[in-house]
């Protein structure tokens, strides 16, 4: 039966029973006369700590002295003082006898020399933690002492236990009471329970019980004492047995003795105050207590000295104990991360730090700080994380990524600086496969779609590259409609050189996507074009990809002789096309380094390739001056080159039905089914890329032409007017009646001025007669004049 007494535990507690915790395994040691257990919340499981006093009767002298402690915890409150969290008092009935006993539960600690043991650390590492500890022990003694008036009367190793956090905390609160110097009437002894106290750690005036001294001496003379007891305790690895060992200072580090000796004054009035022990800048001042003081005060310091401290504390972490790094410092720099104190280079130190942890424990100390700091409007924490997003993307699941770190990410895409919106592509290499289908085609796919003719040229190869790697995370649906738009009639017509090359590799990477049809009619026509390309590396990477869709077409005409069904795909029998993951890797993470692997046939021109993209990442943000290079050049050199338009865009034959699309209803629409994002009006510049990769290109030609060209185009642009382009517009043919009779012009045009034009594949004659009977000029070679009149005539129109 349980009998509950009240007193100054009444109201903590309704009895064992009923105690909001589990009592669990005890820890061998602890102060005194009490028990520690370990223990758990109810509730949540948290970790706590459990102390137990038992006495025979309400009496005992231990379970007064046990209420002493109780009461005084609950009302001092110090951040190096062990926080109190619930209480209880129960007393048990067996026969004739009685027992009662006294709970506190507190936060989760467990006893210094257990600690010590555990961490076993040795020499300068050894020396460092305790001069941390002794700091936190001399800061909870001096607040008692000359902040309160109270004397603990029992500071030893037994006293000090050490949290999860390896915080050192002073306990055992049984002996002490207030200071009371001042009232000279008094005779008695100031501390009633200080036969609690063992005799080796009393001083010669408390052995004596001459509490007339005492109470002339200082409020610290007792407790500064019982500092010098504990310093000795731990550099001599035991127990102090008797009062005379003291003298043996052999263990005491050199810069650490004088203040020892001044402790332990014979004369209570000599004896150094706990606060001048604190001043001790020779000993305290070493690399572990200087950083985390610094984390303590991190709040008062300003954003020069926070920059300067966070970019060496990774080095620094380096060379301090490993599990006081990771139990006391990476929780202080996550919480100043989480609440704003600290500044971006934090998170290279606390990524640093995370990567020593296990996965289990990355997930639950490092990665919530993660996924808040996402959230945040500071311009330098979304640039360091986007640039870390490789370190921590693989621990975090889908859900998180998709509900709560990609909808803060997407911003990006759209921001004003270019470097941002490259980091902002760069980091969907380790997102995109944790994206749900409806993010990826709803959300995604629209961002891309826009940085593929944004004014950066690496912007819009990585964009490539990032669309081929991501390709096999679309379903088959969203395949089909994006895929050949987007490297065909985008890319492989892109005025930057790696844009192009990065289209090709696109391409052979994802060539089980495509069934003959659209390798033979959609995809080798505006490769074979690439093969007179001016630049070296765009014409190697054509001629290999030609080898390759042929070797795929073969293959499957020889299965098809044979008798034989099967995938229509080559990736099969292609294993260079697996390149492209290897070398778009290479191109947005290495940061210029050149690929190992070869992304096609060839492994010789993979390198060249990848550093090329790689080369123009780094233009966009690191070389504004190479960057204008590249412009100029463009303008010059890769404006106009060969290419035929595509089989299934709005301009060149986009209006020739061959007969292809009717067993690919998907593509008609192409990406118009995509609700384009709410944008400002594309920059003149922005508007030229766009025209550029719109239009099919030829080689350079007389001025009236290039003229004739500009207006022609000027007028199908707003023939159509659409403000957001997306990539709806080159998806699939619009009606006959109304891209006829303007892709006929330019068509004619260019056998009049393109010499290529005279060798481009004819339209299939199923669709070429209604067109020929309307004009009757099918058969008829084009004449210049014609072909002038048509444009001015419809360029008058519009």
């Amino acid at each position: 039966m349980f009998k509950f007494l009240k007193g100054v535990v009444a109201g903590s507690g309704t009895g064992l029973k009923d105690l909001p915790y589990n009592i669990g395994d005890p820890y061998p040691s602890a102060w005194g006369s009490w028990n520690h257990f370990r223990g758990t919340s109810k509730d949540d499981g948290s970790p706590v700590s459990i102390f137990a006093l038992s006495g025979n009767s309400a009496q005992d002298g231990h379970l007064a002295a046990g209420r002493n402690g109780v009461k005084r915890l609950r009302t001092v409150r110090h951040p190096n003082i062990l926080s109190f969290l619930h209480s209880t008092e129960v007393e048990t009935h067996d026969g004739t006898t009685s027992k009662v006993t006294i709970y506190i539960v507190t936060e989760p600690v467990m006893p210094l020399s257990d600690k010590i043991k555990e961490l076993g650390l040795k020499a300068t590492q050894r020396d460092e933690y305790f001069a941390l500890g002794l700091h936190q022990i001399a800061k909870a003694v001096s607040f008692l002492n000359n902040d309160c008036k109270l004397v603990h009367g029992n500071v030893c190793l037994a006293s000090v236990v050490v949290t999860p956090t390896l915080d050192w905390k002073l306990h055992a609160f049984d002996v002490l009471s207030e200071f009371d110097g001042s009232n000279e009437s008094a005779s008695g002894p100031m501390l009633p329970f200080e036969w609690l106290v063992g005799t080796q750690y009393k001083p010669m005036e408390m052995v004596k019980s001459d509490w007339v001294a005492i109470r002339k001496s200082p409020p610290w003379a007792i407790d500064s004492w019982g500092l010098g007891c504990l310093i000795y305790e731990l550099f001599s690895g035991s127990k102090l047995g008797k009062t005379e060992e003291l003298r043996n200072t052999v263990g005491i580090p050199k810069s650490l003795l004088p203040d020892y000796q001044r402790l332990l004054s014979s004369m209570p009035s000599r004896r150094l105050n706990t606060s001048k022990l604190l001043e001790n800048g020779e000993y305290f001042q070493n690399k572990l207590v200087d950083t985390i003081h610094f984390m303590d005060i991190l709040n008062l310091k300003d954003s020069v000295e926070k920059d300067t401290f966070f970019r060496k504390l990774p080095n620094v972490a380096e060379q301090l104990p490993r599990e006081i790094v990771l139990k006391k410092l990476l929780p202080l720099l996550a919480s100043s991360l989480e609440f704003g104190s600290a500044v971006a280079p934090a998170l290279t130190a606390l990524l640093k730090m995370g990567s020593w942890l296990s996965t289990d424990d990355f997930s639950v100390k490092v990665l919530p700080t993660i996924v808040k700091l996402f959230a945040s409007n500071d311009r330098a924490i979304r640039v360091s994380l986007l640039q870390h997003v490789d370190q921590f993307g693989e621990s975090m699941s889908g859900q998180i990524v998709d509900e709560q770190v990609y909808p803060h990410v997407a911003t990006g895409f759209a921001d004003t600086s270019a470097f941002l919106r490259e980091l902002t592509l760069k980091s969907m290499l380790v997102l995109a496969p944790k994206l749900s289908q409806r993010t990826l085609s709803g959300s995604l796919l629209k961002y891309l779609s826009k940085l593929q003719v944004d004014e950066e040229p690496a912007i819009r190869t990585n964009t490539t590259i990032l669309l081929g790697n991501i390709a096999t995370y679309l379903n088959e649906g969203t395949r089909k409609r994006v895929l050949i738009n987007a490297f065909t009639v985008r890319a492989l017509r892109d005025t930057f050189p790696p844009a192009r090359g990065a289209g090709i590799v696109a391409l052979c990477a994802t060539s089980s996507t495509y069934d003959d049809t659209e390798i033979a009619t959609r995809i080798l026509p505006n490769i074979v074009v690439l093969t007179i390309d001016q630049d070296s590396e765009v014409r190697s990477k054509a001629f290999q990809a030609v080898e390759q869709f042929l070797q795929i077409l073969k293959q499957n005409y020889e299965k098809t002789n044979a008798g034989e069904t099967g995938a229509t795909g080559g990736a099969s029998t292609m294993p260079e096309t697996a390149g492209l993951i290897g070398w778009a890797m290479s191109s947005l993470t290495l940061k210029g380094k050149p690929l190992e692997q070869a992304p096609l046939a060839s492994s010789s021109s993979a390198p060249s390739l990848a550093a090329a993209a790689s080369n123009a990442a780094s233009t966009a943000t690191e070389a504004p001056s190479v960057k204008a290079s590249h412009h100029t050049r463009s303008n010059s050199d890769f404006t106009e080159p060969p290419a035929p338009p595509s089989p299934t865009s709005t301009d060149g034959w986009g209006d020739i039905d061959n007969g292809i699309s009717e067993g690919h209803d998907s593509d008609k629409d192409g990406w118009g089914d995509l609700e384009p994002l709410d944008e400002p009006k594309p920059s003149p510049a922005l508007s030229n890329i766009q025209a550029a990769q719109k239009r099919p290109v030829s080689q350079p030609s007389r001025p009236a032409a290039t003229s004739s060209r500009a207006k022609l185009s000027t007028a199908k642009a707003a023939a159509k007017a659409e403000d957001d382009d997306l990539w709806g517009s080159i998806a699939a043919p619009p009606p006959a009646t109304t891209s006829r009779p303007l892709n006929l012009k330019k068509t004619v045009q260019a056998d009049d001025e393109d010499p290529w034009a005279a060798i481009a594949a004819p339209p299939p004659t199923t669709r070429a007669k209604p067109l020929s009977s309307g004009r009757g000029r099918a058969a008829k070679p084009a004449a210049p004049k014609l072909g002038a009149q048509r444009i001015n005539r419809t360029s008058s129109g519009m």
